[in-house]
């Protein structure tokens, strides 16, 4: 169950707020004039779902690749990987 506050009340009670988002690494939904307005969150947890995003991003990137036949052989793959670090 989500938890819901008013905007007064993030006003008044910042640091209880703060408290239970970084606690709990749970969101805070903020209402204004009885609606949704805002999700206030740790910056633990911003990160989080941000790298969530970018992790589902790359995966649809590579079921793609796959789709189109872009993709190499894995002891192919290893071997050019093994080559560029001789290299440097």
């Amino acid at each position: 169950m989500p938890k819901i506050q008013s905007s007064t009340d993030l006003r008044n009670n910042y640091n209880a707020i703060s408290n239970f988002c970084n606690e709990s690494n749970s969101p805070v939904f903020i209402t204004k004039n009885g609606r949704g307005d805002l999700a206030v969150m740790s910056i633990q947890a911003y990160e989080q779902l941000v790298g969530k995003h970018e992790l589902y991003a790359l995966l649809k990137a590579s079921e793609q690749d796959v789709a189109a036949g872009r993709t190499k052989p894995l002891k192919e793959v290893m071997n050019d990987l093994r080559k560029e670090l001789d290299h440097d």
